[in-house]
């Protein structure tokens, strides 16, 4: 609990920006099923677009954590930005250093975690850091835009293949192919010194990772990612995130950098 608590006590300073949500609040989305009293039809069928579904659209993280005494107040985190294998069964499958060294960054209370110094966060932690995202599909290219520090990401659908030897970065290199209903996303490339979550799980440049995105109804996108790190874990593993469709609002600057002071007050333990 402790743990948690300090996580959610970080977690504040990334969601200043929701509540606000946006130079046009309440203008209406054009395009968007509503019921008879206006709200918007979570349950309609989602979008299609080139025989595809369209994934386009705001969207943020479940917020599937338990509340503590007290409740939540406003805060919206979900356990998978603290813990990324908190679904999976006896935890996440780390290699001897890894897990040491979970433990070690856990235990500094987040010291050298890169979000603490506002640096990119990586493709994993962008699907569950609590800030929205827009998705916008187009034939050749997914663009996924963050209010996280403005970030980009693209995913590229335009039939070329991954790099074979990719200069490492912090959100890799990532191409898509459509399956049916769901976007196969491979993606390679990355730098050696990426947190998976708060608890400070690695990844290293040995990882490749797949996605695979679902739209099963307008208001919800599911995502499954598999990590696939031998550096770092025994074994290939996958956890599911859900994420929520966000109407009539649109993106946030949110700027760690600007007017930034918790960094001289880091403090190990």
């Amino acid at each position: 609990m402790r743990r948690l608590a300090l996580a959610l006590a970080f977690a504040t300073l990334l969601i200043g920006a929701v509540p606000a949500r946006a130079q046009w609040l309440n203008y209406k989305t054009p395009g968007v099923p509503r019921t008879k009293t206006g709200e918007v039809d979570v349950n309609a069928p989602a979008p299609r677009v080139g025989g595809h579904p369209d994934l386009s659209g705001l969207w943020l993280p479940e917020d599937n954590r338990p509340c503590p005494p007290g409740g939540c107040a406003d805060m919206k985190v979900g356990q998978e930005f603290i813990n990324i294998g908190w679904s999976l069964k006896g935890g996440l499958p780390y290699q001897p250093w890894a897990e040491e060294l979970m433990k070690q960054r856990t235990q500094e209370n987040r010291l050298h975690d890169p979000i603490s110094f506002c640096k990119p966060a990586g493709i994993m932690r962008l699907h569950t850091i609590p800030l929205v995202r827009k998705i916008i599909q187009t034939p050749a290219v997914l663009a996924i835009l963050n209010e996280q520090n403005v970030w980009y990401r693209q995913i590229m659908t335009d039939g070329r293949p991954l790099p074979v030897d990719p200069l490492p970065t912090w959100s890799g290199y990532s191409i898509g192919k459509w399956e049916g209903d769901t976007l196969i996303v491979r993606s390679n490339g990355f730098r050696d010194d990426m947190w998976l979550d708060a608890n400070g799980s690695p990844m290293t440049s040995a990882a490749t990772i797949t996605e695979r995105f679902r739209r099963p109804k307008f208001g919800r996108l599911d995502i499954d990612v598999t990590v696939d790190d031998p550096k770092a874990y025994t074994r290939p593993w996958t956890v599911s995130l859900k994420q929520f469709y966000v109407p009539d609002s649109d993106l946030l600057d949110y700027v760690c950098q600007e007017n930034e002071k918790d960094v001289p007050h880091l403090r190990g333990q």
